[in-house]
């Protein structure tokens, strides 16, 4: 069985061999055996297999130069390993590199041979088969370059847990080390790439995009990572198409169709060079210009599309591109390579041909006809064209140097250096084997690998656990996923205007290790766009909206397709494209444009604008009315005048009137804590104050005018102490309501926001309505009481208490404060103050000038009428009127008795009463004429009644010099009325001239 199985594989490696002849791999002996994979073509013949014969090896075409480049970066670190004194010393590596035509197919056969190899070993059969040609096994592979092509191979190559480092397979699917155990790669995956597109597409303001991706597993991971940033970035994609090099003529042209009919000028490519080339031939074939072409860095640097033919459409390209590296001694080591000289390099022979286009006699190929090349500048995956022409034969003495080649451009080593440092990865898994302590190995009780009888798993150990510094000084080591994490530069497509080639131009950077938002740089200066203009091509679905509008959705549109809707009123918006409007802080307005906030309007009642000047000229007016009333009181407090109005209590009611002029200033001017607490409180002490006064002035006169005997305790209970004691305790009630509402709920400054939306009304919140209606409710109870007092005081003689007078100032004050309540509730900002200090000042102008006006009229412009004989006279009137009224009614009660009695009618008995007449005025007022006082006589006057008249007769004259007149005239008095009521007499004793 064992020879059976010895036979089965050599069998399945002879083939193997046979198909991969000395012409078409690099091969080198060695202790420890690398093998490489290598697109030296760019694809393979189409050949249809009508299996009639035995299939043969289909022919590769479209020769790659970088390729063949990244071939010798491989040799080139294994000799330099090899002849390192240092690194792995004493060990020769070999190498066994096959190309992979950029197919899975190739890619599988020459991974088979890797594979055949290490079973053979497996299976130790060297006491079976005497092979003194015998290769090693292949310990680790570097290769492949596609992604798709990776993927097949290290699903072959992680069934035997040979490690696989690929140099250019970017695709985040590989990073899956479930299914990819034994892949690594010296290149970042293209998550990061994917991320930094949509950066870029987003630093430009662009958001109406389309997409292209290769049909494999590169293109499909690529542009799924991208759609996923571009939808967190509100990036709309307008079309999503997948393209290959094997697509037929139909669906290139239906691509090509949707690419010319879409709006969206930013097309984001993730594919190779050879799969991007069909496309772009038939988009430079219907000259389609405009667009903006964001690749990735497979096909950025490729010499398939950076041709110079191509320029017009693609000009306007912007790719990413692998950070560069060093490699020292490269250049010289491929200067040096020659069909003759690079003995182990099967490929070297094809290259010499492709590089000069002529032909070698003793090559393998029997036809002269060969791939012409298609030269490049750049890093990437450059290639001929397929066409065929006759060639010359090749002399071997050609100079490399004069022929300008993609192979010979290592000015930006960047696939070469991956080659490089996946090579060099390798060797150092090896010397950490080399150098292994037993005790401090990675494998079970810290055991080593045996480096003379090394296998693939154990290296694929220590590449997993690897950490060196490279010759750039940067520290190596793969992370969980067998990744490198690199940074990527940004290059921009320009045409050279020495030969007119494509150059390809970094004008940024992107940084992985950077945070969030600070990982992209771009240099705008350096970018052309289409190759001259420095103008930012406009790709958007819709018109940027404005500072002052946001993004309205259009239904049924993608969301990048939107209408400009103007912000509302109190929002703003200061950036192009809002998506939506910010609103203004609580204080703050948007302008008339809505591009910023401004400050609210603020409204109080100001000390400055018309209304509050007008209103402050009427408190000062009522200030200075009322301070040239207590003038004129003060100067004439001797007056009879002010004598017969209870002199200290109109100083008080003047003092209270002055207080409610000024308390009115207190809302006026920009409301504070302060003034708020103080202006109710004082508006209402002040109004109770004055009430009063009133009410205990006007009750005091009726009081004497009606007590029936005049006694002492009268005049002590209605002494001048008393009547402040009652204005004290009727103010202490509104004093402790006051304090109070201070106390439990104190007013303060309120800034009012809603009531008009641009106007802060500065106002003062009067922390408990209640108590505000308490204040004003009780000032209105004791007006209503001094209201009743004074009607009822309207008959009393009226130059001594002016009852009409109050009794008409209470109306005004009622009048005033009931309209206030639906003034006060209807207005509101600064109209609630005005309204208040509005009747404040009225109410305050209507007491001043229906109690003091009359007064200071008399005593400045009637001084005549300012005596003690017009205050008495009209006092006395009125008493003999009272008692008329008594005495008549005490007549008409006796005749009544008598004519019930006797039946008889006629004067009662005590009675000296003489009745004349009954159809004369039965109450006629008594008057005393100036000319009567000026002569000093006595003034008669003469009551009637229903059923008859009383004489009177009063005399007024000084006290000094008519003593005896007057008390005569007192006893005339009493006898003429003696039968009438006695209350004459106690209104002369409590008549208030002293």
């Amino acid at each position: 069985m064992t020879s059976y199985s010895c036979c089965l594989i050599l069998l399945l490696f002879t083939w193997n061999t046979a198909a991969y002849g000395p012409n078409q791999r690099a091969q080198k002996k060695g202790d420890i055996i690398l093998g490489g994979l290598f697109p030296i073509h760019f694809g393979v013949a189409a050949k249809d297999q009508d299996l009639k014969s035995r299939p043969e090896s289909v022919e590769c075409i479209r020769y790659n130069f970088r390729g063949f480049r990244w071939l010798q970066a491989m040799i080139f670190a294994i000799e330099e390993i090899n002849n390192s004194p240092t690194l792995l010393p004493n060990m020769t590596l070999g190498y066994r590199i096959f190309d992979t035509c950029n197919t899975v197919s190739k890619a599988l056969e020459a991974t088979l041979s890797f594979v055949a190899q290490n079973k053979i070993d497996s299976l130790n059969l060297d006491e079976f088969c005497n092979c003194s040609e015998h290769i090693p096994s292949t310990i680790a592979v570097v290769g492949a370059t596609g992604s798709g092509i990776s993927t097949a191979v290290a699903n072959l190559l992680g069934l035997f847990y040979i490690p696989q480092v690929s140099y250019a397979s970017s695709s985040r699917l590989l990073s899956n080390k479930n299914q990819f155990k034994s892949f690594l790669r010296t290149i970042p995956n293209d998550e990061h790439q994917a991320t930094a597109m949509a950066d870029i597409i987003e630093y430009f303001r662009w958001n109406w995009v389309g997409t292209i991706a290769a049909d494999d597993d590169y293109g499909r991971p690529g542009i799924e990572k991208f759609r996923e940033e571009a939808e967190e970035r509100d990036i709309c994609i307008d079309f999503s198409e997948l393209i290959s090099q094997y697509s037929d003529e139909e669906e290139i042209q239906q691509v090509v169709e949707v690419i010319q009919n879409s709006t969206a000028r930013v097309i984001v490519v993730f594919s190779s060079g050879p799969d991007l080339e069909p496309l772009i031939k038939e988009i430079v074939r219907r000259n389609i210009t405009g667009k903006i072409w964001l690749a990735s860095e497979a096909w950025a640097s490729s010499s398939l599309i950076a041709m110079p033919e191509f320029f017009r459409v693609i000009g306007s390209t912007i790719g990413f591109a692998l950070k560069a590296g060093q490699i020292p001694g490269f250049r010289e080591f491929l200067q040096k390579v020659h069909p003759k000289k690079s003995t182990n390099n099967g490929f070297a022979k094809e290259f010499w041909e492709e590089t000069f286009n002529c032909y070698l006699p003793d090559g393998s190929k029997n036809s002269p006809a060969s791939t012409s090349f298609h030269k490049g500048h750049e890093e990437g995956l450059g290639a001929g064209n397929g066409t065929f022409a006759f060639r010359p034969p090749c002399t071997g003495d050609e100079n490399i140097t004069s022929v300008e080649t993609p192979y010979m451009d290592y000015t930006h080593l960047r696939i070469s250096y991956n080659v490089y440092l996946a090579v060099y990865s390798i060797a150092h898994a090896l010397q950490d084997i080399y150098t292994c302590t037993p005790g401090k190995g990675l494998f079970t009780n810290g055991s080593c690998a045996d480096i003379k009888k090394v296998e693939a798993w154990q290296v694929l150990k220590h590449l997993r656990h690897l950490n060196f510094t490279n010759n750039m000084g940067e520290q190596v080591d793969f992370d969980e996923f067998g990744d490198l994490v690199g940074n990527y530069s940004i290059i921009n497509w320009h045409l050279s205007t020495e030969d007119g080639s494509v150059v390809f131009e970094e004008v940024g950077h992107y940084n992985v290790y950077a945070k969030k938002g600070e990982r992209l740089f771009i240099n705008e200066n350096k970018i052309l766009w289409g190759g001259f203009s420095k103008e930012v091509p406009f790709s958007n679905c819709s018109r940027d909206c404005l500072p002052g509008t946001r993004k309205g959705i259009i239904e049924g549109e993608p969301t990048c397709c939107f209408e400009c809707v103007d912000c509302p009123d109190g929002e703003y918006s200061d950036e192009t494209d809002a998506s939506a409007c910010d609103k203004c802080p609580e204080d703050y307005w948007s302008n008339e444009n809505h591009t910023s906030c401004i400050p609210k309007q603020i409204e109080f009642l100001a000390w400055t604008e018309p209304f509050g000047i007008a209103l402050t000229l009427f408190a000062v007016l009522g200030i200075f009315l009322t301070s040239f009333v207590l003038g004129v009181f003060t100067k004439f407090r001797n007056t009879p005048i002010v004598k017969a109005t209870n002199r200290e209590l109109s100083y008080l009611l003047l003092f209270s009137l002055l207080c409610c002029f000024s308390s009115s200033l207190f809302f006026i001017g920009e409301p504070q804590n302060w003034t708020c607490r103080l202006r109710q409180p004082a508006f209402g002490i002040s109004f109770v104050l004055c009430i009063s006064c009133i009410l205990v002035k006007t009750n005091r006169v009726l009081l004497v005018f009606e007590a029936k005997i005049p006694t002492s305790l009268h005049r002590k209970w209605w002494g001048l102490n008393l009547q402040f004691l009652l204005v004290f305790l009727c103010t202490f009630v509104q004093i402790v309501i006051c304090v109070i509402w201070l106390y439990t709920a104190p007013p303060s400054s309120y800034r009012n926001h809603e009531l008009e939306d641009e106007i802060i009304f500065i106002t003062c919140h009067e922390g408990s309505l209640m108590a505000l209606g308490f204040l004003i409710g009780y000032t209105c109870l004791l007006a209503a009481i001094c209201f009743f007092f004074a009607f009822k005081s309207r008959k009393l003689p009226e130059n001594f208490n002016e009852a009409k007078f109050i009794t008409f100032s209470m109306l005004i004050f009622f009048i005033v404060w009931i309209s206030f309540i639906p003034a006060y509730a209807s207005t509101y900002g600064k109209f609630v103050s005005a309204v208040e200090v509005i009747a404040i000042l009225a109410a305050s102008f209507g007491l001043l000038a229906c109690i003091f006006f009359n007064k200071v009229y008399i005593i400045l412009f009637k001084p005549s009428r300012n005596t003690i004989e017009e205050v008495r006279c009209s006092t006395a009137a009125h008493a003999f009127k009272v008692a008329a009224r008594a005495t008549l009614r005490r007549s008409n009660v006796s005749r009544k008795r008598s004519n019930s009695l006797g039946g008889s009618t006629g004067s009662t008995p005590s009675s000296s009463i003489s009745s004349k007449s009954n159809h004369e005025d039965p109450f006629p007022l008594p008057a005393c004429t100036e000319r009567q006082r000026q002569q000093q006589h006595g003034c008669k006057q003469k009551v009637s009644f229903g059923s008859g008249a009383v004489t009177l007769s009063l005399s007024f004259e000084e006290p000094q010099k008519n003593a005896m007149a007057n008390r005569n005239a007192k006893r005339q008095n009493s006898l003429e009325a003696q039968n009438s009521d006695d209350s004459l007499m106690r209104h002369r004793a409590l008549l208030p001239l002293q």
